[in-house]
């Protein structure tokens, strides 16, 4: 059975499983390069088919979208204009017709998405394809407690839901009122960051904050929960949003005020404080949850859940009420296509439990591709046998490496195939990086990929942790020796490696750590601050001489400067 997902908006992607296997999974940003493209994503369709060397969209058995409705642009080009969808979209096409405004069509060089067969299509709603998309891909449970928590989509931005053999059963769902998400957001856009994009920053800087110092400030924004129940609703608006290039940037008004409390308290206390409540919030409810009904499995996804010191505090947090906590490593909006694939999925199968080995989904390029491109630069480059030792001897050097190998990775996470890595045993190799590659803020951390083998060495309570998706306390006798991986409280956001998920990655690690003693590199993704991550090899050559990289490995091929 083969099942195409398609989430339209905020991160637009498709994804593609066969028999329950994801076997594509990539964003429209890669491809358009416009960071959370919100267009149709064409050219990810177009990939996911042509990766399973299908002919056309009609090879499929299912077409499912993460949404109640597609726009209508989409439902122009897969040719669902005349399906039913109720008396205002009629209306609003009866008066347009009348005050004669053209038509929308699709150019004939686009490929070909019509679906002949409209019955093949399903629509999953957003949280529930966020909570397919965690609940499936983790062990199975007798009983999980799925929680979906993000900005909002289909009017829903909290929710509780029941996993139990194949079903997903809705315990509560919330608007507005309980907006956890677009809280932190507003906290977010009054730093003057991006609403849907520069959250990170804010749980980055607010170790460097003392919420004390202005601790309730930011009450009236944040849902309140009694254990699971909302006693005190958000005091917040309806977002607006501005399109930018084929992205959507949001605004909430009451980001007006928090931006004069940062006048008054500091842009870090103000970081601090909102990070207190957002995991204070939701420790509140997910816990009232786990003791409501006893269940002591719990799986996550929504793009809050890409708060990796959340994640942490729910794991120290756990005591007698958690055995398991699942998160699904691609969490956000980027991870819907996935969620509604799956949930049509193990609606008409038997779900026995899965484990997500990896999410290299993405396409990769053969060495005589790569060859082509350099030779029609004219760049000066060497064939190396032995990529993996080259680079951790240059690494050893103090050198920073661009590191492009293999498939591409989904979700926002860079895991060892579209990478940027320097040693982690000087702490000014952060800054460098911050500095000469990333063009960001100095503030900003950077994540260790340890071999799986020596995790307990580096860090404390940990469980296995493949995709930077939960951050750890560092074992204090390590804080010392790789210090440009370790953030300011003390935590780091690692990567295990295994040599099965990721053979080529291990050895660079385990040659780095022959030479070195330390069994961990800092790897950051290849891209430059507003960017997507890098895609192809064309990318990979500009972002290299567009940046302080000192060299590049792209499969075999070594560039230096």
């Amino acid at each position: 059975m083969i099942i195409l997902g398609i989430h339209i908006g905020h991160d637009s992607c498709a994804a593609l499983i066969k028999d329950g296997e994801i076997i594509s999974d990539v964003q429209e940003e890669r491809f358009s390069r416009v960071k959370h493209s919100n267009n149709v994503p064409i050219k990810s369709i177009q990939y996911c088919l042509d990766y399973s060397k299908l002919k056309n969209i009609n090879d499929v058995d299912y077409i499912v979208f993460s949404q109640k409705k597609i726009p209508q642009k989409a439902r122009v080009l897969f040719g669902l204009e005349n399906e039913d969808q109720g008396v205002t979209s009629k209306i609003k096409k009866i008066i347009k017709k009348s005050l004669g405004f053209s038509s929308q069509s699709v150019p004939i060089y686009f490929p070909d998405f019509i679906i002949n067969d409209i019955s093949k299509c399903r629509y999953v709603e957003h949280h529930l394809s966020h909570a397919a998309s965690a609940y499936y891909t983790q062990p199975k449970h007798d009983k999980c407690l799925i929680f979906t928590i993000d900005g909002a989509g289909d009017e829903v931005s909290t929710a509780t839901w029941l996993g139990q053999g194949n079903k997903i059963t809705p315990l509560i769902k919330y608007g507005k009122d309980a907006a956890i998400g677009h809280a932190y957001s507003i906290v977010t856009e009054a730093l003057n960051w991006i609403h849907g994009d520069g959250e990170g920053k804010t749980m980055g800087l607010a170790p460097y904050g003392n919420y004390e110092k202005c601790k309730g400030i930011l009450d009236n924004i944040f849902p309140v929960f009694e254990n699971e129940k909302l006693i005190k609703p958000a005091e917040m608006g309806q977002p607006t949003f501005w399109e930018e290039s084929g992205s959507m940037q949001y605004h909430m008004n009451e980001a007006i005020s928090v931006n004069q409390l940062i006048k008054q308290y500091g842009e870090a206390n103000v970081a601090a404080e909102g990070q207190r409540k957002l995991e204070e919030t939701i420790l509140n409810f997910v816990f009232g949850w786990c003791k409501k009904t006893g269940i002591k499995n719990i799986a996550c996804a929504g793009g809050v859940f890409l708060n990796v010191k959340l994640n942490q505090r729910i794991w120290n947090s756990r005591g007698f009420l958690l055995e398991s906590q699942h998160i699904y490593p691609n969490p956000g909006d980027s991870g819907l296509a996935v969620g509604a694939a799956l949930y049509i999925y193990y609606t008409l199968n038997e779900f026995v439990g899965n484990t997500i080995d990896n999410l290299y989904k993405g396409p990769s390029y053969n060495n005589e591709e790569v060859k082509d491109l350099l030779d029609i630069r004219k760049l000066n480059y060497e064939y190396i046998n032995n990529p993996a030792l080259k680079a951790a001897e240059l690494l050893a050097q103090d050198k920073i490496v661009a590191w492009f190998q293999g498939r591409m990775e989904s979700g926002p996470r860079a895991l060892g195939n579209r990478s940027i890595l320097i040693s982690p045993n000087k702490s000014e190799n952060k800054d460098l990086i911050n500095a000469r590659v990333k063009f960001r803020e100095n503030f900003r951390p950077f994540c260790p990929s340890i071999l799986f083998e020596k995790k307990d060495i580096y860090l404390q309570d940990c469980r296995d942790e493949f995709f930077m998706i939960t951050s750890f306390d560092m074992q204090e006798n390590k804080i010392a020796s790789i210090p440009a991986v370790v953030h300011v409280d003390g935590t780091g956001r690692p990567q295990l490696v295994t040599k099965e998920k990721n053979q080529l990655y291990w050895q660079l690690i385990n040659a780095f750590g022959e030479l070195t003693g330390e069994y961990a590199i800092l790897n950051t993704s290849f891209n430059i601050m507003g960017e997507p991550i890098i895609n192809n090899p064309k990318e990979a050559i500009r972002g290299f001489y567009d940046s302080g990289i000192d060299a590049i490995f792209i499969n075999n091929y070594l560039l230096q400067k």
